[in-house]
C-alpha cells in the first residue's frame, strides 16, 4: 500500500499505477475508520483496478461551534486497516495542501435546493464544505468511479447532482449503511455517546422502520399526524429533534405520500452528538 502525503505524491504515484488503462476506485473519507467506511473499499475494489482512499478531515464542512477540533483522528490504525482491506494508495494532505490560501478564501462550489434543505438548513455552508473538498479531490485523483455511503443520503444525492451537473466523468456509486447489531448506524461519532445515550441511540432507526412500515398502510392525510407522533416519541426518548420528514428523492421537497420515490429523514442529537440515518421508500 502507497501512502501519499501531499497532491505531487499524489499525482506522481497514481501516474505509476495507470497502466494499461487500469481503472481508478475512489472513496474519500475523514478517516476514523469503522466497517461502514471499509464496505466502501471493498466495493470500490470489486469494480476498479486501483483503489484510492483519501483521509482529510476537512475544515470547510464544519461551522464554528462544531467539533471540528476533537473530531477522532487515528490514522495509524486507519492505516493498518486499509492494509488489510488492500487498498492501494492512501492520500493524506494536509490542510494547506487542500486549502494553500486558507479555507475561507476558497471558491466554494454550491449545489442548489438539495443542499439547502434538511442538514444544509440546519448546518448552512455544511454542504458548501462538502461539495468543495469532493471537487478538488475529485480533480487530484481523477477517479473513474467514486463510492458514497447512504448513511448521509442527503450527502449522496448532493454529490450525484454536482457530478452531472459540472460533466464530471466519475461513475458516482452508492455503498448499504452498515450498522450495530441493535440497528444504530455505524459512524465515527458514536464513540461520543456515554453508555446510557448509546442505548437510547437505535430508537432512530427503529423509529424510522416503524414510520416506513405504516407509510404504506396510512392515507396521506394522515401521514403528517403520524410523523408528529414519531417525533414526540424521539423527544421524550431524550433526543433533541432536529428534523424527522419524508422527502422526495429527486428534489427534497417534503411529500405526503409514497406516490413518488422517497425517503424518511431524521437527525437528532443526544447530548452533543449529532446522529443522522434515513430509510428510502420505493414509490407504490
Amino acid at each position: 500500500m502507497i501512502i501519499a502525503a501531499d497532491s505531487q505524491a499524489l499525482r506522481d504515484r497514481l501516474n505509476a499505477l495507470r497502466v494499461d488503462n487500469a481503472t481508478v476506485g475512489f472513496v474519500p473519507t475523514m478517516g476514523n475508520l469503522h466497517a461502514g467506511h471499509l464496505s466502501l473499499i471493498e466495493q470500490a475494489r470489486s469494480v476498479a483496478d486501483v483503489v484510492v482512499v483519501s483521509i482529510f478531515v476537512n475544515p470547510m464542512q464544519f461551522a464554528a461551534h462544531e467539533d471540528l477540533d476533537t473530531y477522532p483522528r487515528t490514522l495509524e490504525a486507519d492505516l493498518s486497516a486499509l492494509r488489510e482491506v488492500k487498498a492501494d494508495l492512501v492520500f493524506t494532505p494536509s490542510t494547506s495542501d487542500i486549502y494553500p490560501h486558507g479555507s475561507e478564501n476558497e471558491t466554494t462550489i454550491h449545489v442548489p435546493i438539495l443542499g439547502e434543505a434538511l442538514c444544509g438548513k440546519e448546518r448552512p455552508g455544511h454542504f458548501d464544505g462538502v461539495c468543495t473538498v469532493v471537487y478538488k479531490l475529485f480533480q487530484l485523483v481523477k477517479p473513474d468511479v467514486a463510492i458514497f455511503g447512504e448513511k448521509d443520503l442527503q450527502q449522496l444525492l448532493i454529490i450525484k447532482k454536482m457530478t452531472r451537473d459540472l460533466a464530471l466523468p466519475i461513475d458516482i456509486q452508492s455503498g448499504a449503511t452498515r450498522r450495530a447489531a441493535d440497528g444504530l448506524a455505524l459512524s465515527s461519532r458514536n464513540q461520543y455517546l456515554t453508555p446510557d445515550q448509546r442505548a437510547i441511540a437505535p430508537l432512530l432507526w427503529q423509529t424510522l422502520q416503524h414510520c416506513a412500515d405504516r407509510l404504506t398502510k396510512t392515507p396521506a392525510d394522515e401521514v403528517a399526524l403520524m410523523l408528529a407522533t414519531a417525533r414526540n416519541k424521539i423527544a421524550q426518548a431524550g433526543f433533541s429533534l432536529d428534523y424527522l420528514e419524508l422527502r422526495s428523492l429527486a428534489t427534497l421537497t417534503t411529500v405526503s405520500d409514497t406516490s413518488v420515490d422517497c425517503a424518511l429523514f431524521v437527525a437528532a442529537r443526544l447530548g452533543h452528538t449529532r446522529l443522522i440515518d434515513n430509510i428510502q421508500i420505493c414509490a407504490r
